[in-house]
């Protein structure tokens, strides 16, 4: 009997664990439903990135899990964030407060993303494992920019989650209320006329060692180029030629620069091709699992 009870006690350990880690703000993997698998065309992140030291957060806000980000805690910046896109109108609300991840500063930290208290010097505790505010606060030139933007998505919980700094890399202004909010309305039009199923869409940057800089100490990672691509497997098949042939999978990057910033509209492939030259990468870089093409 005793060894029956031994073995029915770890596996109650066992199973809070489990409990434990499907509920983590940072997590090894993206691989349950708790984990933001859902975020990911068929539970897969993209896969090929080296840097060991990325950090997988499970974008919670209010216990929801919301989407997946890949995030750089050295230059501060998210390497990318995978979403599903939500058909909308595409309004920005701008109410929400500025948040962090806890569990980027502490294992101990809160498993949802928490607003910045309001005492700066507060921000000290969590400064060197992600941006704060104060980084942002003396550099008129740049924008935050979302990777994944309220704009795609549609209830509060799902906007508000995106006002996360783990979300948000610095833009040129010229580059942010240009090009680039074009392209992510662009994008936001198509997929709320052409596709019949879910959008997944995957947001990511390149960077070349601009930083921005906060009391003689680089703080923050400007983004060289600015890149995204979507998936939908279930579109339009009536749509015109000239956006039927951007289904099921598109791309396009843009430089983050005040000129010579327009974006570029490309296979998937031709993407791909594109950023290994430009990340620290292995041959095997690939966005969507099976190139967003779906097992028949």
């Amino acid at each position: 009997m005793r060894s029956h009870a031994s073995v029915s006690s770890v596996a109650v350990l066992a199973l809070l664990a489990c409990v434990r880690e499907a509920g983590a703000g940072v997590v090894e993997d993206f691989n349950h439903v708790q984990r933001c698998k859902n975020s990911l065309y068929m539970g897969t992140p993209p896969r090929g990135y080296l840097a060991g030291a990325l950090k997988k957060i499970c974008q919670r806000y209010e216990e929801k899990p919301c989407f997946v980000t890949l995030y750089d805690p050295h230059k501060h910046i998210p390497v990318y964030s995978a979403y599903t896109f939500k058909k909308t109108d595409g309004q920005k609300t701008v109410d929400f407060p500025w948040m962090f991840e806890p569990q980027l500063a502490s294992e101990k930290g809160s498993n949802n993303m928490e607003p910045f208290p309001q005492s700066a010097h507060m921000h000290m505790n969590f400064e060197d494992s992600q941006a704060v505010l104060e980084d942002y606060a003396d550099v008129v030139q740049y924008e935050r920019s979302h990777l994944n933007p309220d704009e795609h998505q549609d209830d509060l919980v799902d906007k508000a989650s995106t006002y996360t700094l783990t979300n948000v890399v610095p833009q040129f202004r010229e580059f942010s209320i240009g090009p680039w909010a074009e392209h992510q309305d662009l994008i936001r039009k198509r997929l709320n006329n052409y596709c019949r199923g879910r959008a997944y869409v995957v947001t990511g940057v390149t960077t070349s060692g601009n930083m921005i800089r906060r009391d003689n100490m680089d703080r923050v990672a400007v983004p060289e180029y600015m890149w995204s691509a979507y998936c939908c497997t279930e579109y339009d098949l009536n749509a015109p030629y000239f956006l039927r042939y951007k289904f099921p999978v598109f791309g396009a990057y843009g430089l983050n620069d005040r000129v010579n910033n327009h974006m570029v509209e490309v296979p998937l492939k031709n993407l791909e091709k594109f950023l290994k030259g430009r990340m620290d990468v292995d041959k095997n870089f690939q966005i969507f699992y099976n190139d967003c093409v779906p097992d028949l």
